[in-house]
């Protein structure tokens, strides 16, 4: 079990509910009418906490989570300071806490932008695009993609000036892919090592690259990311804050993903 925040919402949940009706219940054992102006401290506080800590919880639990972008790995979809809500029920509803999935709904697909625990420490989250699915042979050669022996094209878009804390990624080669029909901007520098080869998915699991491909720790380098570290799918940019770049960036809020 992970001490995340996520953990401690759930015990507060708990706590302020369990103090709140015990009270109610043990007034109700004393054949007193319940007087919620009369409430001892304790219980006071925790009959105004419950309901926004529970509102919380199923908010973040069951519909959708804030994440912020710390990296550059997912440049120039997502920039560093860029604050996303991750749609927690498209892959199916999970308990929290324990994270057991209880209703399946959808799979991921081919393109989604996804946010996942990191197999290596599952405290820490990570986001990435998902690039090859249960059974698909992944070929990374020469900074280009194959997906099952067919090349992903890519067309040029021009030489990417970075701004704000990505500034460093300027002179990198913005270029347009079409991820067997998911258009999408990655960059690439053409004198950066990486790691190539011919990846195999294997069932369960799903092989996931950053958009920033020579700046990415990602599945060429530690492995797949197992279906049940999924968190959700990343859809929209509701604010962006960087103080090296004139702070709010009010030209990315609103900004659906894709």
């Amino acid at each position: 079990m992970d001490y995340d925040f996520s953990f401690f919402l759930f015990v507060a949940t708990v706590v302020t509910g369990v103090i709140w009706g015990g009270y109610v219940a043990w007034v109700k054992t004393q054949n007193r009418p319940y007087d919620a102006e009369n409430e001892p401290w304790l219980v006071e506080y925790a009959h105004s906490f419950f309901p926004v800590v529970l509102i919380v919880l199923v908010l973040r639990s069951f519909i959708a989570e804030p994440f912020r972008i710390p990296s550059a790995s997912m440049m120039p979809t997502l920039l560093i300071g860029d604050f996303i809500l991750v749609n927690k029920f498209t892959y199916g509803i999970r308990l929290p806490v324990i994270n057991k999935k209880v209703i399946e709904v959808n799979e991921p697909q081919r393109g989604d932008i996804v946010v996942f625990r990191f197999p290596k420490d599952p405290t820490v989250d990570y986001i990435k695009r998902v690039i090859g699915l249960p059974g698909d042979k992944i070929g990374y050669f020469n900074k280009t993609l194959s997906v099952n022996g067919a090349p992903v094209s890519q067309a040029a878009i021009g030489t990417y000036e970075g701004r704000g804390q990505g500034q460093d990624m300027s002179g990198s080669i913005e270029l347009n892919e079409d991820l067997t029909g998911v258009e999408h901007k990655i960059l690439v520098r053409q004198e950066a090592p990486t790691v190539e080869g011919v990846f195999v998915v294997p069932e369960g699991h799903y092989f996931v690259m950053g958009d920033n491909r020579d700046n990415s720790n990602d599945s060429r380098y530690w492995g797949m990311v197992p279906e049940q570290n999924l968190v959700g799918k990343a859809f929209f940019i509701w604010m962006s804050w960087d103080w090296q770049d004139k702070g709010v960036g009010f030209d990315r809020i609103g900004t659906a993903l894709k």
